[in-house]
């Protein structure tokens, strides 16, 4: 078996991590409560998904080698299209995004996703600015807006704030000079009150998951995973629960 991928939680759905056993595919809900019970083995390509199920690959790259991995040019785009034919013509929505305790960060989104894509990023708060015609005015808005706001933020820094909430005078300032369309306090169903420890582990109850951040519980510890840091291992189903400790071995 292998871990070939994951799902962050939506507003109507919890996330999951997939899994592949000789080509099947299952998805792995991480409900609070749920008991996971997975050995880490070595770690290579994750392969590909396909409508048919999951495609294997040997090669020792992770979570993907060249041939599988995918670069999404729009991310790059500052306002002048990167494709043959520019095809972002939908509306887009420019929003800002505040991650506890005072990190905030400018994105924008295809409107109709805008709920998706911040529970995906695990933001706590959000506002959404504007709306305007297409994907390269909302690029140009955002590369605009970046002189202010960073428009990235890194996984560790979302853990090191998950315990802890948005300073509101630092969210108050960011929202000083727009007048949103709409604000947002995003819930996940889970609270912590104290730092959880960054691991990479597949062992223990899952307390709950932020974006692509789940926390586990075992022995009366918090763990936080990157999912995207368990894609591309090869996994054990343990019987018994009892793998936590041959987990961090894998990465000794």
């Amino acid at each position: 078996m292998q871990f070939v991928g994951y799902e962050s939680s939506g507003p109507d759905a919890d996330a999951a991590l997939l899994v592949a056993d000789d080509g099947d595919v299952e998805r792995v809900p991480l409900a609070p409560g749920t008991d996971l019970a997975y050995t880490l083995g070595e770690r290579r390509c994750a392969g590909v998904l396909t409508d048919d199920g999951h495609l294997d690959c040997g090669r020792d790259d992770a979570p993907y080698c060249a041939q599988h991995a995918s670069t999404w040019v729009c991310a790059k785009c500052t306002g002048t299209c990167l494709k043959a034919e520019m095809d972002c013509l939908e509306p887009h929505a420019v929003y800002l995004a505040a991650f506890a305790p005072d990190t905030v960060k400018v994105g924008v989104t295809r409107e109709w996703r805008l709920a998706t894509r911040l529970r995906e990023q695990g933001a706590d708060r959000a506002a959404h600015l504007r709306t305007v015609e297409n994907g390269r005015i909302a690029r140009e808005q955002e590369a605009a807006i970046t002189t202010e706001f960073t428009d990235r933020v890194r996984v560790p820094t979302k853990v090191r704030g998950l315990h802890r909430r948005v300073d509101d005078a630092v969210w108050a300032d960011a929202l000083a000079g727009f007048d949103p369309v709409a604000t947002y306090d995003l819930d996940y169903g889970f609270s912590l009150d104290r730092q959880p420890v960054p691991a990479t582990v597949a062992t223990g109850t899952v307390v709950g998951v932020q974006g692509r951040v789940c926390c586990l519980e075992r022995a009366g510890t918090t763990y936080a995973v990157d999912l995207r840091d368990l894609v591309g291992h090869e996994v054990t189903a343990e019987a018994d629960g009892d793998a936590l400790q041959s987990s961090f071995d894998a990465f000794a």
